[in-house]
């Protein structure tokens, strides 16, 4: 049971969306949907991908500048009526950006909880979103990214021989719909924080059937390593996407600083995937939604 369920509500179609977000992590959707997934993920990575990384930061900067007019304002309640059955669902958070009203979209995607979750020491998910791979490390092959294999450790900018062959690895898409904070997934020092630039290939999973992990192994990403209190390293890969120009880091997320469980560590502006390794198996089903501050 989420510890913010109060804020969060299973929105509509969810049962669709974590059989269809299942069957991509498996690779076995149909024929059709195989189709117009692999059409999405040839333009991602051949069309879109051919351009340059710094013009496609221009490219999405641009679009999401819409996102931040007095216009944009307009979208908050019909989006919230098709995505939440609720026009007034915004209500339920406060304003992105320490701002006093929802002034643009852009406010309303970047929404804070109205209560930061209190978790104590408890290991919890950083994220909102559907879990579109999960596994052991050691389970998990090569994946194929633009005609070339990598490991799972490049993700978070790793050897394989740095990331113990027990642990587990999970990626949670976060759709635009979702809650776009990262949080710690528990209380540890932070020993590690990396810069990783790269493309802004599209996120979404099912334009990659069978491998949904492959956007997070070439975009630009930020890792950050926590070091719990029995020693064990947790890594996070914060990934961005198209339109995601901005990744934000939190103040209190400086190398040696101490961070509590729960606590907020960085934001995204539009769309993108959060992919972890934990040394304890995250209870959760593959294609399941999962929500920022619940138990692992």
């Amino acid at each position: 049971m989420s510890l913010v369920e109060t804020a969060f509500r299973k929105p509509i179609g969810y049962g669709a969306r974590r059989r269809v977000a299942k069957a991509v992590a498996k690779g076995s959707l149909s024929r059709s949907a195989k189709t117009l997934g692999a059409g999405m993920g040839f333009a991602s990575e051949h069309v879109w991908g051919s351009l340059r990384p710094t013009r496609q930061f221009i490219v999405s900067r641009a679009i999401s500048k819409f996102y931040e007019t007095s216009l944009s304002q307009l979208m908050i309640r019909p989006y919230c009526k098709v995505h939440y059955g609720d026009s007034r669902y915004y209500r339920r958070f406060k304003p992105g950006r320490q701002a006093g009203r929802y002034r643009n979209f852009q406010d309303f995607f970047m929404r804070e909880l109205p209560n930061v979750p209190t978790v104590g020491n408890a290991s919890v998910w950083p994220c909102e979103g559907n879990l579109c791979d999960i596994g052991r490390v050691s389970e998990f092959p090569e994946i194929k990214v633009k005609g070339e294999k990598r490991k799972i450790a490049v993700v978070f900018g790793k050897k394989d021989s740095e990331i113990p062959k027990e642990y587990f690895f999970s990626n949670v898409f976060l759709h635009n719909k979702h809650y776009h904070h990262i949080h710690a997934p528990i209380s540890a020092k932070v020993t590690r924080i990396q810069h990783i630039p790269g493309e802004l290939l599209l996120l979404r999973p099912w334009a990659y059937p069978g491998r949904p992990s492959a956007p997070a192994l070439t975009n630009e990403r930020v890792n950050v390593d926590l070091e719990d209190d029995k020693g064990r390293i947790w890594m996070l890969s914060i990934v961005g996407g198209p339109l995601v120009a901005t990744i934000l880091l939190e103040k209190v997320l400086e190398l040696g600083s101490r961070v509590s469980s729960g606590q907020k560590l960085a934001s995204f502006a539009l769309g993108s995937t959060c992919c972890m390794i934990s040394p304890v198996h995250p209870g959760a089903i593959l294609g399941e939604e999962v929500f920022v501050g619940s138990p692992l």
